[in-house]
């Protein structure tokens, strides 16, 4: 019904705009030809340099030519344009009245089916060299990136306890940086503090062509909490050493 009730439309504009087109020319026609007599009943000589003809014939010619030019600008603007070839999932559901069932289910049919090849497609259960694994405590989380972060981190809190530490510089072992927090720290069976195992960790991060692994991962980063709990227990000393005297 809407579209028969549009097509009904359309021809009875199209009518209208021939009809009307249809008398202008009619009364264009009439009034050259109405005025052309009219100069050439009048000349001296009916053809023999009579400008008026000539005046009137190109202004004639003008207007035809404007109105063509008109109609070829005006033309694009009347004609009804395309429906979009995109079409959103939401307009592919709640589709016309007009749209047939078997379109509707082929295209609910391809959108399950692109759903299941994107799932199917996601990596599971794997695992790349100096990377945690997907699903672990440490997935998604690049070892070597990681350790290297915590050196700004342990550098600032040191500078908190030790105000005079002389700056970190790009290539210093942590061993040789922090040695003045060696005494501060534990020490294991075989005489290795926390410190020790943590420069291992840093300079396997940054000197060796591997990727470290989740092990060295997890003593390199067990070996900086403890060096930052050490950081923050002092820290909390010298601020309430001043109330304790």
């Amino acid at each position: 019904m809407y579209r028969i009730y549009t097509k009904v439309l359309f021809w009875i504009s199209e009518a209208c705009y021939a009809l009307i087109t249809l008398i202008v020319a009619c009364f264009l026609a009439i009034s050259c030809i109405a005025l052309l007599e009219q100069a050439i009943r009048t000349a001296p000589h009916a053809w023999a340099n009579n400008w008026d003809v000539v005046t009137i014939g190109a202004t004639y010619t003008v207007v035809v030519r404007l109105y063509t030019s008109l109609r070829w600008a005006v033309d694009p603007l009347r004609r009804p344009t395309a429906p979009p070839k995109h079409r959103t999932l939401y307009q592919a559901s709640h589709r016309r009245p007009q749209e047939s069932a078997p379109v509707h289910e082929y295209i609910t049919q391809e959108f399950a089916r692109a759903c299941l090849i994107a799932y199917e497609c996601q990596p599971r259960e794997t695992t790349h060299s100096g990377w945690g694994v997907p699903g672990t405590e440490h997935g998604g989380i690049r070892f070597r990136r990681s350790l290297l972060d915590t050196i700004a981190d342990i550098d600032a809190r040191a500078h908190l306890v030790i105000p005079n530490l002389p700056p970190l510089k790009p290539h210093s072992r942590m061993i040789h940086h922090f040695r003045f927090i060696l005494p501060l720290l534990p020490k294991d069976d075989e005489g290795l503090t926390p410190l020790h195992y943590y420069d291992s960790a840093v300079q396997l991060a940054r000197t060796s062509t591997r990727e470290p692994t989740e092990d060295e991962f997890r003593l390199g980063l067990r070996a900086a909490d403890e060096i930052r709990k050490m950081y923050g227990c002092y820290f909390l000393l010298n601020v309430s050493s001043p109330y304790l005297a």
